[in-house]
């Protein structure tokens, strides 16, 4: 059976999210940005926290790292191309590095882009990949430290993955996502239907994360750089996916 998947709302628009593999009754936690939602759920659960897995340096998703590691002892696993700006690594790790939730086994990618050294955690038999601020709900993470080209390859190689994939993300973006979304992508049905969807949802203090990558092949502009018509509303039907990928990334980052 593979294992539950809590989302945590935190901050003004974070998530984290617990998994919880029934058959070992492990516990894990994919990002901390406050101890405290994540303290709330568990202890309503009766659950302890055994591991901790962090995507990326940010502030937002590691400050509640250290009080959940001294509540519960928790092992902590990050980038090992990162360890010297996270809390202290237990077990640091690379792409192609496998993790251990219980009886699932997890991939580790690196998705850099939004930082250098971010990373994502794909769990295949459970068809779920924890993405934080790479690939977003109808979106991808501001480039602060990574070139479009990279950020390219990162989400091309997540696009990869097994459509019926469960995305969790790092925030509650998708609106803002979405308004974008249809300047570049006009006549996309599927993402119209969406951006319907997710103003209702929101409407009624709804979550639109996690999404499933099925979704995000279909409506997420940052995936969809192949696209003839996109391309062609942009004036690009000649350039490369990188290239037009990185003139959707600077349209979003004026918009």
């Amino acid at each position: 059976m593979p294992f539950d998947i809590l989302t945590i709302p935190c901050l003004s628009d974070n998530y984290a999210f617990i998994l919880h593999e029934p058959s070992t009754d492990t516990v894990a936690l994919v990002d901390a940005p406050s101890a405290a939602p994540i303290r709330a759920e568990l202890e309503n659960r009766g659950w302890k926290l055994d591991l901790i897995l962090l995507t990326h340096h940010h502030d937002d998703h590691i400050d509640g790292v250290a009080e959940l590691v001294a509540a519960y002892g928790s092992k902590v696993i990050g980038a090992a191309a990162d360890a010297h700006r996270l809390p202290p690594l237990d077990i640091k790790v690379s792409e192609g590095d496998k993790i251990k939730v219980g009886a699932e086994t997890g991939d580790v990618l690196d998705v850099s882009g939004h930082t250098v050294g971010h990373i994502a955690f794909s769990f295949p038999q459970a068809k779920a990949v924890f993405t934080a601020d790479s690939l977003m709900a109808l979106g991808c993470g501001r480039l602060f430290e990574g070139k479009p080209d990279q950020m390219w390859a990162s989400l091309s190689k997540l696009a990869a993955l097994d459509p019926g994939t469960t995305v969790c993300s790092g925030h509650e973006y998708t609106e803002a996502n979405a308004r974008f979304a249809l300047t570049v992508d006009p006549e996309n049905a599927a993402l119209r239907d969406r951006v319907d969807w997710i103003s209702k949802t929101r409407a009624k203090g709804g979550f639109t994360v996690p999404s499933t990558l099925s979704e995000e092949l279909a409506t997420n502009p940052f995936l969809r750089a192949g696209d003839p018509a996109i391309r062609a509303d942009l004036g690009m039907a000649d350039a490369s996916d990188a290239e037009v990928f990185a003139e959707i990334r600077a349209r979003k980052d004026r918009f």
